[in-house]
């Protein structure tokens, strides 16, 4: 069966190592705090200014002015460290952040990226991407291989404004999990009883 998007964050948690400095996108990603491997020390880092984020809260630690990029509650923990937001990105451009894990519209089997716009529709603008996917050291995308009306969204070529060229190094979807290489997409790992007809019959992207 396909994964759902829990087991999607639970399968992005493989990708951290201990000492990982780690930021997680809008969406999927954000999921990905729940699954932190238990004894390994990663560290939350987020564009608005806060390096160190805990857990959700609950009720009774609930903090409205404790929030990530995406505007989301959440906790601090007692090495949690503010700055303003120059410096979070002087942290992301200067190359100082291990793993970037963040969701897509559509991604092109050479590793461009279009996660921030869909033409026509009322947008805030980029925030972060741009400036994750050109400065850190390894970029993970999570989202789900096909869109509602079942089209692909790993094709040859991205069809909307791109954030990132060539920018991908792994991608996981609710079917598998796929690295871009020269000449496409290799599947690494595929979701329980997903085989790679189901996949090929999913994907615009070439497979090799």
């Amino acid at each position: 069966m396909p994964w759902d998007r829990n087991q999607m964050a639970e399968r992005a948690g493989k990708e951290l190592q201990d000492g990982f400095y780690v930021n997680l996108g809008i969406g999927i990603p954000t999921l990905v705090s729940n699954y932190i491997p238990e004894g390994m020390d990663v560290t939350l880092q987020s564009e608005n200014g806060m390096l160190g984020m805990g857990p959700f809260p609950t009720e009774a630690e609930l903090d409205a002015d404790v929030i990530n990029a995406g505007k989301q509650t959440i906790t601090e923990l007692d090495r949690t460290s503010y700055f303003s937001s120059a410096d979070s990105f002087g942290m992301i451009r200067g190359g100082h952040i291990n793993l970037a894990i963040l969701g897509a519209m559509e991604v092109a089997e050479n590793g461009d990226l279009a996660n921030w716009m869909i033409p026509g529709k009322l947008v805030k603008g980029m925030g972060g991407a741009m400036d994750l996917v050109a400065g850190v050291e390894r970029v993970v995308v999570i989202m789900d291989h096909t869109s509602k009306h079942g089209d692909s969204k790993l094709l040859k070529s991205c069809t909307l404004p791109l954030t990132g060229t060539a920018v991908v190094d792994r991608i996981i979807t609710n079917l598998g999990v796929f690295d871009v290489v020269d000449g496409g997409l290799k599947i690494v790992e595929l979701a329980p009883e997903v085989t790679e007809q189901d996949v090929r019959a999913a994907t615009e992207a070439a497979l090799v």
